[in-house]
């Protein structure tokens, strides 16, 4: 992280009308993050938003930091030519499912797996927003849009599946509704070195509200997921009453007493997919929290310590003997 700052929330909103729809789980978001950055600490400077092409990639005009709108599904290269050229900014990603998993998933799996010092926050609402409600890739199968109109054939991704199977070393998922708990995974990823990967579900009021209802609605919400609490029981339920456990392959219900202890840092990445597991059972519940949270070197650090290797090695060099080379030729 860059040198702390005292800053407040409202120091990183910009002069622009914010403009989503009324309702939209956006709003939510950038709040989250502009309290999140003045939490944290940082310098305003060296803060810089990219976004892909959706409606979550209107956000570097929102805030009153460095940032680029740049084109559909590859915020995540820019941003990584950012780091790599910067590594002392705090580059943040922001994309959605449409943007991040389609066209831009080659360049996800690439970022993730070279733990390029990126925040990325993907906004989920399982549908194409601002294109007009298309199916994405999250998409559940069946669901009718105006490109499925019978309804969605596709097998959907699971976002916390293939950043862990792309060997993210800091893997998290929050909600819009419930802003106190995106406030700290947002924080704790601020603070990763390395690629962070936050999937938000975020409601599109438009094209498909209430997607996540079932699980997000306040009645239900304590009794449909778990917040996952690094060194604390899996524990769950509007009396904290109920918990989890591991049973060699799979997770299993239990009592709050037998519950085991969440342990994000673990290398292997087992007890992580098993919970993502949990989505694909309707009577368990949802995991939201830090599923993975573990150290290694990062993209910008391994390049620029070869590049200063190198350069003891062989002395800084001049452009001209780089240009007049012998594998030069000249075509006449």
């Amino acid at each position: 992280m860059s040198e702390v700052q005292q800053l407040k929330a409202k120091d990183f909103k910009s002069d622009q009308e914010v403009r989503w729809c009324p309702g939209c789980g956006d709003y939510s978001i950038i709040s989250g993050v502009q309290k999140t950055l003045a939490e944290v600490g940082v310098k305003k400077e060296n803060v810089v938003f990219i976004s892909g092409i959706g409606c979550s990639s209107r956000f570097p005009y929102y805030m009153d930091t460095y940032g680029m709108h740049s084109i559909h599904g590859r915020a995540n290269a820019i941003a990584t030519g950012v780091k790599v050229a910067n590594p002392e900014l705090d580059v943040w990603v922001i994309t959605g499912d449409g943007d991040g998993l389609s066209i831009g998933g080659n360049h996800m799996i690439h970022s993730l797996r070279r733990n390029v010092g990126l925040k990325i926050i993907l906004f989920n609402n399982e549908i194409y927003g601002l294109t007009k409600g298309q199916y994405s890739p999250t998409s559940p199968q069946g669901l009718k849009t105006k490109t499925s109109p019978y309804g969605s054939v596709d097998a959907p991704f699971d976002p916390m599946q293939l950043a862990l199977g792309a060997g993210a070393t800091f893997v998290a998922r929050t909600m819009d509704v419930s802003p106190k708990h995106m406030k700290e995974v947002l924080a704790v990823a601020a603070r990763h070195k390395g690629a962070a990967f936050v999937e938000v579900w975020q409601n599109c009021v438009i094209f498909n509200n209430d997607t996540f209802k079932g699980w997000t609605e306040k009645a239900v919400r304590d009794e449909m997921t778990i917040s996952l609490v690094a060194g604390e029981p899996m524990i769950y339920g509007k009396e904290r009453d109920k918990g989890l456990k591991f049973d060699h392959t799979a997770i299993v219900k239990c009592s709050a007493d037998e519950a085991a202890v969440w342990d994000p840092t673990q290398e292997s990445m087992g007890q992580a997919f098993l919970m993502t597991q949990l989505d694909k059972d309707p009577s368990m519940p949802r995991p939201m929290g830090v599923l993975r949270q573990v150290t290694s070197p990062t993209l910008e650090e391994l390049v620029h310590d070869q590049v200063d290797e190198v350069t003891d090695k062989r002395g800084t060099g001049e452009l001209k003997d780089l240009l007049y080379t012998p594998d030069v030729w000249e075509v006449k």
